[in-house]
Parts: C-alpha cells; sequence; structure tokens
C-alpha cells in the first residue's frame, strides 16, 4: 500500500505529486490496467513471448 505523509509545511500538491510518483514506482497504474479486462491465458503468453523477443533485439542491437 502506497502512503505519503504530509507535512505541517508541504503544500498539498506537492504532496499528491509524490503520492503519484510513489505509484508509478510501485507500478499501481499498470497493474491496475492490465487487470481491467480478463485475458485469456494462451492471449497472456503470446503478449510475453512478444515482449521477450522484442527486449531480445534490443539487446542485441545495444549490443553491437
Amino acid at each position: 500500500m502506497t502512503k505519503v505523509i504530509v507535512e505541517p509545511d508541504e503544500s498539498f500538491e506537492n504532496a499528491l505529486k509524490r503520492f503519484k510518483k510513489q505509484c508509478e514506482k510501485a507500478g499501481l497504474l499498470s497493474e491496475f490496467k492490465k487487470r481491467q479486462h480478463y485475458e485469456k491465458p494462451s492471449v497472456r503468453r503470446k503478449r510475453k513471448a512478444l515482449a521477450a523477443r522484442k527486449k531480445a533485439k534490443r539487446r542485441e542491437r545495444i549490443s553491437d
């Protein structure tokens, strides 16, 4: 759970900015979007395989 303690002299906008940054770092938004709709296991496997291929291709391009 993400928690932000607001300091007495801190503005609400700064506290909100810190909260959003912590949520982004924890990956809450991407997790929420991923779980918004059911994904069949076969579709999940295909998506992960595609991501792995892209990552390998990127690594190969960088190492050259």
